[in-house]
């Protein structure tokens, strides 16, 4: 361990006490794509005790242009994310416990999968899912650390329950949705953007496991590297009147935010986002790139190049109709991949 780690011990702000509390502590990773792989990465090499990666999705050959963790024997394989992490971080650092579990993070496993650790990292895909992760983090006082890249834009937050603002202070979920939104696999991504998110994640993480809370950055951050961008907010001010950490109201723990999802028939499965309408003609002109469209006023057919022998048909009010799967989570998987969540 000293020879391992002795870089790391000789920064002043971190040594050996440092060192000794990064190897105690127990961090979960929702969600194995770029943000999480990144995530995982440094953490593990940074000696964090236990990680626990959770993720509903399998690797493609499209991951690993950001994905660092992945090879593309993990995508012939077609492996889960959680697991070929879980793979490539015990052969990087076999000191440490990696647990992987192959999982759709919902409000009936929060309690499992979150709550024994020290800390919560944001590497999903979706805000459905953030929402989610804060009204836990808020209801059990853990701390987690937001972040999200698409294009060459990246974003940025540390939650700190009950002394900072929540996620949903800063984006308050509307009963009416925001429509479809830029996903990576609509407006792409750049591995560098996700790169400069997930180092700034895992500097706070680093700063709150050690002990050191009088270094966290305390702003929301962003930043376009492709336009040289970058805004700062300072300490965002916690809303007086907000559902979730102001009034403890945690609708997302209870499943009231999260779209309900029912088999439908055989090999299919429905999901019932009617409080989020949708421009269909503008989500055509989106998903054309990526497979075949065929649309109308009243629904749109899409055959998705990948994953193969998948099908969605979307309608106006936020519904879709998701056929090649009887899985919740790959369908919501799907949804959030190309209609955006």
């Amino acid at each position: 361990m000293e020879e391992r780690y002795s870089r790391q011990v000789l920064f002043a702000p971190l040594g050996p006490s440092g060192q000794a509390r990064l190897g105690a502590a127990r961090v979960a990773i929702v969600g194995c794509g770029a943000l999480g792989t990144a995530q995982a990465d440094l953490l593990a090499r940074a000696g964090v005790g236990r990680l626990r990666l959770i993720d509903r999705d399998y690797v493609e050959a499209s991951n690993l242009q950001r994905q660092t963790l992945f090879d593309e024997e993990d995508a012939r394989q077609g492996l889960p994310k959680a697991i070929a992490a879980q793979r490539r971080l015990r052969a990087i650092n076999a000191e440490i416990t990696v647990e992987a579990e192959v999982a759709d993070l919902e409000p009936g496993n929060c309690e499992k999968l979150l709550a024994a650790n020290d800390l919560l990292l944001d590497g999903t895909d979706n805000l459905e899912t953030r929402y989610l992760l804060n009204d836990f983090a808020v209801a059990h006082g853990l701390p987690w650390i937001y972040g999200a890249a698409v294009g060459a834009r990246g974003m940025t937050f540390t939650v700190l329950p009950g002394e900072t603002a929540c996620l949903e202070c800063l984006f308050p979920a509307t009963a009416e949705g925001t429509g479809a939104m830029e996903t990576c696999d609509t407006a792409g991504v750049l591995g560098w953007a996700v790169s400069w998110v997930a180092a700034l994640q895992v500097a706070e993480a680093v700063k709150l496991l050690a002990g050191d809370r009088a270094a966290l950055r305390g702003s929301l951050i962003s930043a376009d590297l492709w336009r040289n961008e970058f805004r700062e907010l300072a300490r965002p001010v916690r809303d007086a009147a907000c559902r979730c950490c102001a009034r403890h109201d945690f609708a997302h723990l209870r499943g009231e935010g999260r779209a309900a999802v029912t088999l439908c028939g055989r090999n299919a499965v429905q999901i019932h986002e009617h409080r989020r309408p949708l421009d269909l003609a503008e989500l055509a002109a989106r998903l054309r790139p990526h497979g075949l469209v065929r649309d109308n006023a009243f629904a749109l057919r899409f055959v998705p190049q990948a994953p193969a022998g998948m099908e969605m048909m979307i309608f106006p009010d936020g519904r879709s109709l998701i056929k090649g799967t009887t899985e919740p989570g790959v369908a919501r998987s799907l949804y959030a991949r190309y209609v955006g969540n």
